[in-house]
């Protein structure tokens, strides 16, 4: 059994996807979370670094969907 890891890029762009679907901007998730630059955003957005699990937890209550659905796992 391989040891599970997450594609940064996949899940940089499904995080971009889930704000725009929900209708979302980069700045709204900024306030959302309390952060001081909209630069975390737009790293995870492209596979630069992953929210934090506080910050993931948010996302998935913000948009209704399971942390686990907002990550994409790196195929084997």
């Amino acid at each position: 059994m391989a040891y599970p890891t997450i594609d940064l890029a996949a899940t940089g762009a499904h995080i971009r996807q889930l704000r725009l679907e929900q209708g979302y901007s980069v700045q709204d998730l900024q306030t959302y979370l309390g952060l001081e630059h909209p630069q975390a955003i737009y790293h995870w957005q492209h596979g630069r670094n992953l929210p934090s699990v506080d910050n993931l937890y948010a996302l998935s209550k913000l948009w209704g969907v399971p942390m686990d659905k907002i990550i994409v796992e790196q195929a084997a």
